[in-house]
């Protein structure tokens, strides 16, 4: 449980400002079908993070020991300064609205998280907790959490939170995770 409660948490923070979440205020504003949008978020999410899953499972058992931990560790350190980094907004989306919105956001989504921030978190959550199915459902709902919100009530809500502060928050969580895996 502990793996499902901390990937839910470390990727529904790391996703506040994240690329994804400007394409799924992107998507929202360009798609009226809001649940199609949700519905590609969660395929393409379900994909990424498995596959993203499996291979942190996999190099976790090359890591393990105190040289594992200290690299781990270091890595959630790294993501922490990475989320400080706004990313920018992606307008692809246009070119490809005949194809509507579910598989528009599915296939951005999918692309859009290939090398990302929670695709690196969800490697090294997997790397570090050795359980594939519980990091998948934990990072998948967390950017479910994430996004959700953004897909029916973006505008208004960078009105209220502004995403520096959301950045600085994730930052100082995944400064905890990555100090708390290291082996004092």
């Amino acid at each position: 449980m502990d793996a499902f409660l901390t990937s839910t948490l470390t990727v529904s923070l790391a996703e506040i400002g994240d690329k994804t979440q400007l394409l799924s205020l992107m998507l929202a504003a360009r798609f009226s079908h809001k649940s199609a949008i949700v519905a590609g978020i969660l395929v393409a999410t379900l994909l990424n993070h498995a596959a993203s899953a499996w291979l942190g499972t996999w190099l976790g058992q090359y890591i393990l020991g105190p040289t594992g931990q200290w690299i781990l560790g270091l890595s959630f350190i790294v993501m922490a300064g990475w989320l400080l980094i706004p990313d920018k907004e992606d307008d692809d989306a246009i070119k490809y609205q005949k194809y509507g919105a579910f598989l528009v956001t599915t296939g951005l989504f999918f692309i859009a998280e290939i090398g990302d921030k929670t695709q690196v978190a969800t490697i090294a959550l997997a790397a570090n907790y050795q359980d594939i199915v519980m990091v998948t459902l934990g990072t998948t709902i967390g950017m479910l959490l994430a996004n959700i919100p953004v897909v029916y009530a973006g505008e208004a809500m960078l009105k209220i939170i502004p995403l520096k502060v959301g950045r600085w928050v994730a930052s100082l969580v995944f400064m905890i995770i990555g100090l708390s895996i290291m082996p004092w």
